[in-house]
């Protein structure tokens, strides 16, 4: 999450990077491969005809080893197109911007194709209580920053994914409560 300050810091602005991450890219990368490899091979297997370089599928029985293949190809084809299309449609991805020139405050995310691709919350500054810290250590930790609004649910406002480094979550955390003017809750 990078911030933006501009206008006399009258209005930040966080860039949230969505689902078009380096570990995105790798696995669809990895996935769509092993998917054409598998699928490349059940083709091969009920041919007879050699498709990849590297081994001789040909020997496979197609049925129940090559239908097999081409079942656990087809799916890893399946997850790749998931994956990349994700990447392409940035689902996660947007910003947060805070305006103490018009007191506005405006969260937007990209989401899926259809009604919901564009999820935008709008809310007033005055209304903000405080900014929340959330830490959850274990097994499968979470660390994120939530926006706590009058008359609606906390707000999140960090990207889902790799928990954040404790150090950078305290100092987003601090400087969007000072720059609001709010409490800052939850450490």
């Amino acid at each position: 999450m990078t911030a933006q300050t501009t206008s006399e810091n009258r209005v930040l602005r966080q860039d949230i990077l969505g689902s078009r991450r380096f570990s995105n890219y790798w696995w669809a990368t990895v996935v769509s491969l092993g998917g054409l490899g598998f699928l490349l091979a059940a083709i091969s297997s009920y041919l007879h005809v050699n498709l990849l370089p590297f081994s001789d599928p040909t020997r496979l029985v197609f049925i129940p080893q090559g239908i097999a293949m081409g079942f656990y190809g087809l799916l890893g084809m399946l997850f790749g197109l998931y994956l990349w299309l994700t990447i392409l449609w940035d689902v996660g991805g947007g910003y947060n911007e805070f305006n103490k020139e018009t007191g506005t405050i405006k969260i937007f995310r990209w989401g899926f194709p259809g009604k919901t691709r564009k999820i935008e919350v709008t809310c007033k500054t005055e209304d903000v209580q405080a900014v929340r810290v959330q830490l959850k250590e274990g097994l499968n930790p979470k660390r994120a920053l939530y926006l706590r609004v009058k008359g609606m649910r906390d707000i999140p406002l960090t990207r889902v994914g790799q928990p954040i480094a404790l150090s950078t979550l305290e100092n987003q955390g601090a400087e969007l409560a000072r720059f609001l003017g709010v409490p800052l809750e939850g450490l």
